[in-house]
């Protein structure tokens, strides 16, 4: 079976995979204060039913990357592969310095290449709520980068002295009467608001219309007040992307892991 492994600064994200089938998917969070050793009693307590024979990680946590890498090899006795712009991405990375693209990036516009039509916006909600842009050519050409949902919430109320820590849920108006409300308005409602219009300047942009993904722990909430909705809402997508990655470079992986040590 293959292991999938998204590494971001909130969470790791875990998905099993056998063939095509994702059968299982696991979070734990993405504490750079464990050790080695207690990952390691992590994973073998997550997948001691299962027989993981390859593994894939993204990672955009450099201070993570390198411990739970040597964690996932000395469990399952394997030499895992690290995603990066060097090896087969599925799509051509054209922007700017191609190394700059994040990993968990890359695997959400492979995903979206080989899963949904041409061109394509993923908005991943995250830690940051990113932006993916693959053209009509197939091409990742760059994207946005803006403050998460939570981000903003803790932002709020870290840097005031009398804003409230508010937990995310819907919004019942624009026009919040209490200090609770108006937070969700400006975040939830703000965040809607502006996935809106970046939507329709990268459109403007591409001189055509986008196919729009989304993804992350948040999008089916802030579904809610878009004006133009999701065309798919797909919240396993990134491991999709990593499995379909491991898949097409299966012929050189003794060469990636060279490349991964």
């Amino acid at each position: 079976m293959l292991l999938t492994s998204d590494i971001g600064n909130t969470s790791i994200t875990l998905g099993l995979f056998d063939n095509e089938a994702l059968i299982e998917e696991f979070r734990l969070a993405s504490d750079k204060d464990l050790s080695l050793e207690e990952y390691e009693v992590l994973l073998k307590s997550l997948f001691k039913d299962y027989s993981v024979k390859d593994c894939i990680i993204s990672s955009v946590v450099d201070e993570l990357t390198a411990k739970f890498k040597k964690a996932v090899d000395n469990v399952f006795k394997i030499n895992s592969v690290l995603l990066s712009s060097k090896i087969n991405t599925g799509v051509k990375i054209n922007i700017d310095n191609p190394e700059e693209a994040g990993a968990d990036r890359i695997a959400n516009a492979a995903g979206a290449y080989v899963l949904y039509k041409h061109p394509a916006i993923v908005v991943d909600f995250g830690t940051a709520t990113t932006f993916d842009i693959i053209n009509s050519n197939g091409e990742f050409i760059g994207g946005i980068i803006s403050l998460g949902i939570m981000s903003q919430m803790k932002a709020l109320n870290k840097f005031t002295s009398k804003l409230p820590r508010t937990d995310v849920s819907l919004c019942p108006n624009v026009i919040g009467h209490n200090t609770n409300d108006a937070i969700l308005s400006g975040v939830i409602r703000g965040t809607a608001s502006m996935i809106d219009g970046l939507i329709e300047q990268c459109e403007k942009e591409l001189g055509e219309k986008a196919v729009i993904v989304a993804t992350g722990g948040y999008s089916g909430l802030i579904s809610n007040y878009l004006k133009r909705p999701f065309d798919f809402i797909n919240p396993t997508l990134t491991l999709e992307g990593l499995r379909y990655l491991y898949q097409i470079n299966s012929n050189s992986i003794s060469e990636l892991q060279k490349i991964s040590d």
